[in-house]
């Protein structure tokens, strides 16, 4: 028989993505509206350790779906990571009463979602993360907030580089994912776009495309680069030193991850948070909801965790035949 939940913990792990927020609102009223109890985990893994724990009810999550970052807090836990920090976890579930957990984050807070399933705790994951590399997803919560803000930004530095006639570098979070590099790229119209996943390092043929566009009339050239392959600034320096043309490295870091979700990542966090809870009232466990060809459904952490993501052929070419 599934295990019955009546009671059921929320947490946010990993780093921070708009649209959590909207995602601990529909978790804590769907819940509430099915008649379970909710508990919030200050903190993450790390707040579950330390029992960081309250009761919820609806008007703690009242007013906090247009609100960036998490209200839950997080953090990184490397107890976490061992099975004595496991266990522990468990332990505590079990002494709050809490039957089945929601976790908010990345694929390493999946890893410890697997960890409590396998201990007896019924986990359900949501993909939080703006770098839109959980493999068995088409859509992570916060990656459209995060590609919008990084467009506006890149548009305004756009400006000041074509009054300059210079070269930019702007470099986009993303860690070892281009999705932002390959959005930003393609919707802002940069001559150069360098992913983690297709970059050869071979800078000579950026350097030979800023003069082929200059010689063509350009009077700027922007180069998209993705946080994987960094070195903004050495890479300016270097172009600027073969080339003669002014260039600089713009790093747009954590204001990426801040800020006022859009609709869409409001409007899909929440159905993802109600589908947790579902999945959870259902007997699932060990589960991650996703976004997958139109339609929202649920995996095995297990086979989310081995799906392998890639960019995608066309699109990559697309964006080459753009910069022309």
């Amino acid at each position: 028989m599934a295990k019955e939940v009546k009671t059921i913990g929320v947490l946010t792990s990993g780093g921070d993505a708009p649209g959590m927020n909207a995602a601990i609102r529909s978790v804590v009223r769907v819940a509430l509206a099915r008649g379970l109890k909710v508990k919030g985990i200050r903190r993450g893994y790390q707040g579950l350790l330390n029992e960081d724990i309250f009761d919820m009810n609806a008007h703690d999550v009242s007013d906090i779906i247009q609100r960036g970052g998490t209200i839950l807090g997080t953090a990184r836990c490397l107890e976490f990571k061992t099975p004595e920090g496991q266990q522990k976890g468990a332990d505590i579930c079990r002494k709050h009463g809490i039957d089945g957990i929601v976790v908010i984050g990345g694929d390493g807070s999946y890893r410890g979602a697997q960890a409590l399933s396998r201990l007896g705790i019924n986990t359900i994951g949501l993909p939080g993360t703006i770098d839109l590399d959980i493999s068995c997803t088409d859509y992570t919560i916060g990656f459209d907030t995060s590609v919008n803000t990084a467009m506006q930004a890149i548009d305004r530095v756009k400006d000041t580089s074509s009054s300059h006639e210079r070269c930019s570098i702007i470099e986009v979070m993303g860690r070892n994912a281009g999705y932002i590099a390959l959005w930003c790229g393609i919707a802002n119209g940069a001559e150069d776009i360098l992913l983690p996943e297709k970059y050869d390092f071979d800078e000579q043929k950026i350097i030979n495309n800023i003069i082929l566009s200059r010689k063509k009339g350009k009077t700027h050239h922007l180069i998209i680069n993705a946080e994987g392959i960094g070195h903004s600034a050495s890479m300016a320096r270097r172009i600027e030193a073969a080339t003669g043309i002014e260039t600089r490295a713009t790093i747009l870091g954590y204001m990426q991850r801040g800020g006022s979700p859009t609709a869409k990542d409001r409007y899909y966090a929440s159905i993802m948070g109600a589908r947790a809870v579902d999945i959870l009232i259902q007997g699932k466990t060990n589960r991650v909801v996703g976004y997958r060809g139109g339609q929202f459904m649920d995996v095995d952490i297990e086979e989310g965790l081995a799906m392998t993501k890639s960019i995608d052929e066309y699109e990559f070419e697309v964006s080459r035949l753009l910069s022309i």
